[in-house]
């Protein structure tokens, strides 16, 4: 199982979108793209996504039916910015939260609100996750590991700082945006174990 920390390393430009005859293939420029081999998982935009090839200062991954139903990618375009993160090594610290590249669902900005030199964002959640997000746990929004700073029903806000909003593609957020969402591991666990024991967490 591939684990990534939400700590984007780069961002990376869409350079081509190509059909495939079971999903599409993107060609993605990015510096990360030297070191990586044939094989490898990029976590691009939050989807764990296997490079296919690798020549010349981009990458190649591919994105099956299901996946671009299920997240952002089925509207990707080129010229489009996307975070990336390789997965973690064992011998690594974890400086975000842990995470697996499998996007849970697709929230939308619902505004983008500037506070000194950062930012407050809104996001409406999909009503099947909303359960999942609690005031400071974490969240992955796009691949970007972020503390809840308050949950109300369907729709959660986070501070942005100022390095978040340079170095992901967060700056470019606006209102109506889809945005990529993974909920916190341990709370996914957490509510399968009390289902399966009778005790749902939902109000009767």
């Amino acid at each position: 199982m591939n684990v990534f920390s939400g700590l984007v390393e780069a961002t990376g430009r869409i350079a081509e979108v190509e059909e495939r005859p079971h999903g599409r293939r993107f060609w993605i420029e990015a510096p990360l793209v030297g070191s990586e081999k044939v094989g490898d998982s990029l976590s691009v935009n939050g989807c764990c996504l296997t490079m296919v090839t690798i020549e010349d200062g981009r990458a190649a991954v591919e994105a099956v039916p299901e996946t671009l139903a299920r997240t952002t990618l089925g509207a990707w375009s080129a010229g489009r910015e996307v975070n990336l993160e390789r997965a973690m090594r064992l011998d690594q610290r974890l400086g975000g939260h842990l995470m697996q590249g499998h996007v849970d669902g697709v929230g939308t900005i619902v505004s983008v609100t500037p506070e000194g030199d950062g930012a407050r964002i809104a996001i409406e959640l999909p009503p099947a996750l909303a359960r999942f997000v609690a005031e400071k746990g974490s969240l992955a929004v796009d691949g970007v590991s972020l503390t809840v700073a308050r949950a109300n029903g369907a729709r959660c806000e986070i501070a942005l700082i100022p390095h978040t909003l340079a170095v992901t593609v967060a700056g470019a957020y606006a209102a109506g945006d889809p945005v990529n969402l993974e909920v916190d591991l341990i709370a996914r666990y957490l509510a399968r174990l009390l289902e399966d024991s009778g005790t749902t967490g939902r109000p009767a």
